[in-house]
């Protein structure tokens, strides 16, 4: 049974840095891609960044592009992100997920069948 499950969410200021972690459980096999979700009040869903943890290869939406930064650390089954020069449009719940997918889908937002509970950032300007 797969298992994720995110802290390191809090409150910061504008300009200010979260490290993001996400701590999974039960993924086997190959082919497998983690990502970074968030959600803001009133709005969709959205990819912020993915890794595809058998080659390292990793994604941005544009948006975070430069500032946030996704990494692994397989010895601890862990998946992190790096949140730097954090902005207001940042807040959000972010997610961590899992799936099972071609390489190169990493650019693909789809394809995420698990998912955490999420876990709050609020940046203040």
């Amino acid at each position: 049974q797969v298992q994720l499950a995110e802290s390191g969410g809090g409150s910061v200021q504008a300009g200010g840095s979260l490290r993001l972690s996400c701590a999974a459980s039960g993924i086997t096999g190959s082919s497998v891609c983690m990502a970074w979700f968030r959600q803001a009040p009133g709005k969709e869903r959205e990819g912020v960044a993915a890794i595809y943890t058998s080659s390292g290869s990793t994604y941005y939406a544009d948006s975070v592009k430069g500032r946030f930064t996704i990494s692994q650390d397989n010895a601890k089954n862990t998946l992190y992100l790096q949140m730097n020069s954090l902005k207001p449009e940042d807040t959000a719940t972010y997610y961590c997920a899992a799936g099972k997918k071609a390489s190169w889908a990493i650019a693909s937002w789809r394809g995420y069948n698990y998912w955490g509970q999420g876990t709050q950032v609020a940046v203040s300007s």
